[in-house]
Protein backbone atom coordinates (compact mmCIF):
# COMPACT_ATOMS: atom_id res chain seq x y z
CA UNK A 1 0.00 0.00 0.00
CA UNK A 2 1.15 3.48 -0.85
CA UNK A 3 0.52 5.93 2.28
CA UNK A 4 0.09 9.69 0.66
CA UNK A 5 1.07 12.08 3.63
CA UNK A 6 0.39 15.63 3.28
CA UNK A 7 2.24 17.77 5.94
CA UNK A 8 0.99 21.11 5.70
CA UNK A 9 3.26 23.31 5.66
CA UNK A 10 0.97 25.65 7.83
CA UNK A 11 -1.10 28.13 6.93
CA UNK A 12 -0.88 26.97 3.30
CA UNK A 13 -4.26 25.37 2.08
CA UNK A 14 -6.20 25.63 5.26
CA UNK A 15 -7.32 21.62 4.58
CA UNK A 16 -8.81 22.66 1.14
CA UNK A 17 -6.68 20.00 -0.56
CA UNK A 18 -7.94 17.78 2.23
CA UNK A 19 -11.73 18.43 1.03
CA UNK A 20 -11.22 18.41 -2.74
CA UNK A 21 -9.90 15.09 -2.25
CA UNK A 22 -13.20 14.00 0.01
CA UNK A 23 -15.12 16.03 -2.59
CA UNK A 24 -13.99 12.71 -4.69
CA UNK A 25 -13.14 10.39 -2.50
CA UNK A 26 -16.51 7.73 -3.87
CA UNK A 27 -14.76 8.16 -7.55
CA UNK A 28 -11.35 7.33 -6.51
CA UNK A 29 -12.65 4.44 -4.33
CA UNK A 30 -13.24 2.26 -7.22
CA UNK A 31 -9.30 2.86 -8.40
CA UNK A 32 -8.18 1.46 -4.82
CA UNK A 33 -7.81 4.50 -3.09
CA UNK A 34 -8.77 5.95 -0.06
CA UNK A 35 -9.40 9.14 1.38
CA UNK A 36 -10.60 9.02 5.19
CA UNK A 37 -11.94 12.25 7.27
CA UNK A 38 -9.46 13.90 9.32
CA UNK A 39 -11.27 12.80 12.40
CA UNK A 40 -11.00 9.17 11.73
CA UNK A 41 -6.75 9.63 12.02
CA UNK A 42 -5.62 12.81 12.89
CA UNK A 43 -5.47 12.95 16.60
CA UNK A 44 -4.66 9.32 16.38
CA UNK A 45 -1.30 9.52 14.34
CA UNK A 46 -0.08 11.56 16.95
CA UNK A 47 -0.87 9.42 19.87
CA UNK A 48 0.20 6.69 18.25
CA UNK A 49 3.40 8.70 16.92
CA UNK A 50 3.77 10.14 20.37
CA UNK A 51 3.43 6.82 22.29
CA UNK A 52 6.42 4.83 20.28
CA UNK A 53 9.00 3.63 22.46
CA UNK A 54 12.83 2.52 21.46
CA UNK A 55 11.18 -0.47 21.05
CA UNK A 56 9.12 0.44 18.12
CA UNK A 57 5.51 -0.26 17.48
CA UNK A 58 3.53 -3.91 18.04
CA UNK A 59 3.18 -6.15 14.85
CA UNK A 60 -0.48 -5.27 15.28
CA UNK A 61 -0.04 -1.83 15.11
CA UNK A 62 -0.41 -1.72 11.53
CA UNK A 63 -3.40 -3.65 11.63
CA UNK A 64 -4.95 -1.44 14.28
CA UNK A 65 -4.58 1.66 12.70
CA UNK A 66 -5.76 0.47 9.48
CA UNK A 67 -8.95 -0.98 11.12
CA UNK A 68 -9.61 2.24 12.95
CA UNK A 69 -8.94 4.67 9.65
CA UNK A 70 -10.58 3.18 6.97
CA UNK A 71 -14.02 1.70 6.74
CA UNK A 72 -13.32 -0.40 4.26
CA UNK A 73 -11.43 -3.64 4.00
CA UNK A 74 -7.60 -2.61 4.05
CA UNK A 75 -7.08 -5.43 1.46
CA UNK A 76 -9.19 -3.21 -1.03
CA UNK A 77 -7.37 -0.20 -0.56
CA UNK A 78 -3.85 0.56 -2.66
CA UNK A 79 -3.46 4.27 -1.58
CA UNK A 80 -4.12 5.70 1.59
CA UNK A 81 -4.30 9.46 1.20
CA UNK A 82 -3.94 10.91 4.75
CA UNK A 83 -3.18 14.98 5.22
CA UNK A 84 -2.39 16.54 8.85
CA UNK A 85 -0.47 19.89 8.94
CA UNK A 86 0.27 19.48 12.41
CA UNK A 87 2.18 15.84 12.27
CA UNK A 88 5.78 17.78 12.01
CA UNK A 89 4.53 20.52 14.62
CA UNK A 90 1.69 22.71 16.39
CA UNK A 91 2.20 25.86 15.11
CA UNK A 92 3.61 27.41 18.16
CA UNK A 93 6.68 24.83 18.04
CA UNK A 94 7.24 25.64 14.43
CA UNK A 95 10.76 27.34 15.38
CA UNK A 96 11.13 24.95 18.66
CA UNK A 97 14.30 24.78 19.67
CA UNK A 98 15.65 27.41 17.64
CA UNK A 99 15.12 24.71 14.44
CA UNK A 100 12.76 24.94 11.29
CA UNK A 101 10.23 22.16 12.32
CA UNK A 102 12.87 20.06 14.11
CA UNK A 103 10.88 17.05 14.67
CA UNK A 104 10.15 16.13 10.88
CA UNK A 105 12.94 13.57 9.87
CA UNK A 106 11.87 11.78 13.29
CA UNK A 107 7.92 12.00 12.66
CA UNK A 108 8.99 10.25 8.99
CA UNK A 109 10.60 7.81 10.40
CA UNK A 110 7.45 6.81 13.21
CA UNK A 111 5.34 6.78 10.33
CA UNK A 112 7.33 4.51 8.48
CA UNK A 113 7.50 2.22 11.85
CA UNK A 114 3.61 2.32 12.26
CA UNK A 115 3.05 1.77 8.15
CA UNK A 116 6.11 -0.76 8.27
CA UNK A 117 5.74 -2.72 4.57
CA UNK A 118 3.85 0.32 3.09
CA UNK A 119 5.53 2.85 1.13
CA UNK A 120 5.39 6.44 2.59
CA UNK A 121 4.71 9.61 -0.13
CA UNK A 122 5.48 12.74 1.01
CA UNK A 123 3.32 15.78 -0.28
CA UNK A 124 3.94 19.19 0.90
CA UNK A 125 3.15 22.52 -0.04
CA UNK A 126 5.73 25.66 0.30
CA UNK A 127 4.91 29.39 1.58
CA UNK A 128 7.28 32.45 0.70
CA UNK A 129 8.70 33.46 4.40
CA UNK A 130 7.53 37.02 4.15
CA UNK A 131 3.98 35.51 4.33
CA UNK A 132 4.19 32.13 6.29
CA UNK A 133 5.74 33.43 9.14
CA UNK A 134 2.82 36.18 10.53
CA UNK A 135 0.22 33.84 9.04
CA UNK A 136 1.65 30.88 11.28
CA UNK A 137 2.11 33.54 14.26
CA UNK A 138 -1.19 34.46 14.44
CA UNK A 139 -1.66 31.12 14.91
CA UNK A 140 0.42 30.79 18.42
CA UNK A 141 -0.24 32.35 21.56
CA UNK A 142 2.56 34.11 21.45
CA UNK A 143 2.66 38.01 22.07
CA UNK A 144 6.00 38.73 20.60
CA UNK A 145 7.13 37.82 17.23
CA UNK A 146 11.14 37.09 18.55
CA UNK A 147 9.20 34.32 20.91
CA UNK A 148 7.85 32.51 18.22
CA UNK A 149 10.98 32.55 16.02
CA UNK A 150 13.23 31.50 19.00
CA UNK A 151 16.17 32.73 17.49
CA UNK A 152 15.67 31.97 14.16
CA UNK A 153 16.46 34.72 11.49
CA UNK A 154 14.26 35.43 8.72
CA UNK A 155 16.65 36.06 6.42
CA UNK A 156 18.24 32.53 6.85
CA UNK A 157 15.06 30.40 6.77
CA UNK A 158 15.98 27.57 3.49
CA UNK A 159 12.64 25.22 2.94
CA UNK A 160 15.73 24.05 0.96
CA UNK A 161 16.80 23.14 4.39
CA UNK A 162 14.47 21.44 5.92
CA UNK A 163 14.25 19.37 2.38
CA UNK A 164 17.93 18.44 2.29
CA UNK A 165 17.46 17.00 6.19
CA UNK A 166 14.44 15.16 4.77
CA UNK A 167 16.40 13.67 1.78
CA UNK A 168 19.63 13.04 4.37
CA UNK A 169 17.59 11.03 7.43
CA UNK A 170 15.30 9.04 4.29
CA UNK A 171 17.00 8.65 1.50
CA UNK A 172 13.88 6.69 -0.60
CA UNK A 173 11.41 8.65 0.69
CA UNK A 174 9.88 10.40 -2.43
CA UNK A 175 8.64 13.77 -1.95
CA UNK A 176 7.03 16.05 -3.97
CA UNK A 177 6.80 20.04 -2.91
CA UNK A 178 5.41 23.05 -4.68
CA UNK A 179 4.87 26.54 -4.03
CA UNK A 180 1.95 27.80 -2.01
CA UNK A 181 1.48 30.58 -4.28
CA UNK A 182 1.21 28.83 -7.56
CA UNK A 183 -1.63 26.51 -5.79
CA UNK A 184 -4.73 28.42 -7.64
CA UNK A 185 -2.72 27.12 -11.41
CA UNK A 186 -2.00 23.49 -10.31
CA UNK A 187 -5.17 22.74 -8.12
CA UNK A 188 -5.93 20.28 -10.16
CA UNK A 189 -2.83 18.41 -10.68
CA UNK A 190 -2.20 18.42 -6.75
CA UNK A 191 -5.54 16.63 -6.11
CA UNK A 192 -5.04 14.20 -9.37
CA UNK A 193 -1.51 13.50 -8.28
CA UNK A 194 -1.97 13.01 -3.89
CA UNK A 195 -4.69 10.90 -5.50
CA UNK A 196 -2.49 8.92 -8.14
CA UNK A 197 -5.22 8.97 -10.96
CA UNK A 198 -4.76 10.21 -14.19
CA UNK A 199 -3.34 13.70 -15.34
CA UNK A 200 -6.62 14.18 -17.55
CA UNK A 201 -8.94 12.45 -14.98
CA UNK A 202 -12.23 14.90 -14.94
CA UNK A 203 -12.51 15.24 -11.12
CA UNK A 204 -14.59 17.97 -9.07
CA UNK A 205 -13.27 21.22 -8.01
CA UNK A 206 -10.32 21.42 -10.10
CA UNK A 207 -10.59 25.15 -10.35
CA UNK A 208 -11.56 26.13 -6.76
CA UNK A 209 -8.42 28.01 -5.42
CA UNK A 210 -8.70 30.07 -9.10
CA UNK A 211 -12.41 30.89 -8.43
CA UNK A 212 -11.63 32.55 -5.52
CA UNK A 213 -8.90 34.94 -7.16
CA UNK A 214 -11.13 35.41 -10.36
CA UNK A 215 -13.84 37.45 -10.79
CA UNK A 216 -17.33 35.71 -11.58
CA UNK A 217 -17.04 37.32 -15.30
CA UNK A 218 -13.35 36.00 -15.72
CA UNK A 219 -14.50 32.47 -14.36
CA UNK A 220 -17.64 32.52 -16.81
CA UNK A 221 -15.12 32.84 -20.12
CA UNK A 222 -12.79 31.17 -18.76
CA UNK A 223 -14.51 27.98 -18.55
CA UNK A 224 -16.51 28.83 -21.92
CA UNK A 225 -12.97 29.37 -23.26
CA UNK A 226 -11.92 25.54 -21.82
CA UNK A 227 -15.85 24.29 -23.69
CA UNK A 228 -14.59 25.85 -26.97
CA UNK A 229 -11.28 24.15 -26.90
CA UNK A 230 -11.94 20.71 -24.82
CA UNK A 231 -8.17 19.18 -26.43
CA UNK A 232 -5.49 21.64 -24.73
CA UNK A 233 -3.33 20.27 -22.57
CA UNK A 234 -2.48 21.01 -18.95
CA UNK A 235 0.66 22.93 -19.72
CA UNK A 236 -1.47 25.28 -21.90
CA UNK A 237 -4.93 25.57 -19.52
CA UNK A 238 -2.41 26.67 -17.19
CA UNK A 239 -1.12 29.66 -19.69
CA UNK A 240 -5.42 30.23 -20.22
CA UNK A 241 -5.43 30.87 -16.76
CA UNK A 242 -2.45 32.97 -16.44
CA UNK A 243 -4.07 35.56 -19.38
CA UNK A 244 -7.11 35.55 -17.86
CA UNK A 245 -5.99 36.47 -14.41
CA UNK A 246 -4.05 39.36 -15.85
CA UNK A 247 -7.42 40.36 -16.60
CA UNK A 248 -10.06 39.21 -14.38
CA UNK A 249 -7.68 39.01 -10.96
CA UNK A 250 -9.94 40.06 -7.60
CA UNK A 251 -7.29 42.08 -6.46
CA UNK A 252 -7.90 41.86 -2.57
CA UNK A 253 -7.74 38.12 -2.92
CA UNK A 254 -4.28 38.24 -4.12
CA UNK A 255 -2.42 40.86 -2.23
CA UNK A 256 -2.06 40.04 1.57
CA UNK A 257 -1.41 42.65 4.25
CA UNK A 258 1.84 42.51 7.16
CA UNK A 259 1.62 43.81 10.08
CA UNK A 260 4.65 42.61 11.53
CA UNK A 261 7.00 45.32 13.34
CA UNK A 262 9.72 46.32 11.84
CA UNK A 263 8.47 44.48 8.84
CA UNK A 264 8.48 47.04 5.62
CA UNK A 265 8.30 46.75 1.98
CA UNK A 266 12.13 46.28 1.72
CA UNK A 267 12.55 43.83 4.23
CA UNK A 268 9.28 41.82 2.55
CA UNK A 269 10.97 42.12 -0.88
CA UNK A 270 14.06 40.71 0.15
CA UNK A 271 13.21 37.62 2.08
CA UNK A 272 10.78 36.93 -1.37
CA UNK A 273 13.92 37.40 -3.39
CA UNK A 274 15.19 34.63 -0.57
CA UNK A 275 12.19 32.55 -1.21
CA UNK A 276 12.36 32.44 -5.08
CA UNK A 277 16.21 31.85 -5.29
CA UNK A 278 15.25 28.70 -2.53
CA UNK A 279 12.47 27.43 -4.80
CA UNK A 280 15.18 27.46 -7.35
CA UNK A 281 17.30 25.61 -5.38
CA UNK A 282 14.98 22.78 -4.25
CA UNK A 283 14.21 22.15 -7.87
CA UNK A 284 17.83 20.73 -8.10
CA UNK A 285 17.57 18.37 -5.32
CA UNK A 286 18.13 14.86 -6.06
CA UNK A 287 14.97 13.09 -6.24
CA UNK A 288 12.07 15.69 -5.39
CA UNK A 289 9.28 16.35 -7.49
CA UNK A 290 8.30 20.16 -7.62
CA UNK A 291 5.00 20.81 -9.30
CA UNK A 292 5.14 24.03 -10.81
CA UNK A 293 2.51 26.49 -13.46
Amino acid sequence: MQVILHTGVHATDDDRLLKGLLRNADDFRADGVAVPGPGRYRRLLSEAINSLGPQGPTEQARDVLLDAILSTDPDAVDRLVLSHENLFSVPKLVFGGGRFYRHAEARIAAMQQLFRGDRIVLFLGLRNPATFIPAVFHQTPDDRLADFLNGVDPLHLRWSHLIRRLRAAHPTLPITLWSNEDTPLIWGQLLRDMAGVAPDRKISGAFDLLQDIMSPEGMHRFRAYLKDHPDISERQKRRVMVAFLDKFAIQDAIEEELDLPGWDAAYVDRLTEIYEEDMQDIGDIPDVTLITP
